[in-house]
């Protein structure tokens, strides 16, 4: 069930969002921001390199996501993770945001969290972590 009292993100509407919620005291300049928001990119490579390769970078991708948690927020970099990685890593995507305890309680418009399943290929490694 998708939450309609909250605006989902699309192409128009996601940088003015992303910049809104963005709380990063030691940010000097609108570049910092820009690193912060390709964080995004970097995951969806490093979630494409585990389907093809069967590599999986856990704490690269563990730090990436802690950094997004910080600077935007648990909701707010969750909205932007599941619209700006694509549907086929949402499963990956929502096993370490689990594992990090940083999945949202309250539903959020750019993906049904409930119906995602778990990675438990990645469980597993991160159990190990």
């Amino acid at each position: 069930m998708i939450c309609m009292t909250v605006k989902p993100l699309n192409n128009d509407n996601f940088v003015l969002f992303a910049m809104k919620h963005y709380d990063n005291p030691q940010c000097v300049n609108i570049d910092e921001f820009h690193d912060d928001l390709n964080r995004t990119k970097y995951l969806k490579r490093l979630f494409k390199k585990y389907e093809n390769s069967g590599i999986l970078k856990e704490r690269l991708i563990l730090n990436h996501l802690i950094i997004l948690n910080n600077v935007f927020g648990v909701e707010n970099s969750a909205r932007i993770l599941f619209f700006k990685i694509e549907e086929d890593y949402h499963s990956l995507l929502k096993t370490f945001l689990v594992y990090l305890n940083c999945l949202p309680e309250t539903e959020i418009p750019e993906a049904d969290l409930i119906t995602i399943r778990l990675n438990f290929d990645a469980m597993h490694i991160l159990r190990e972590v």
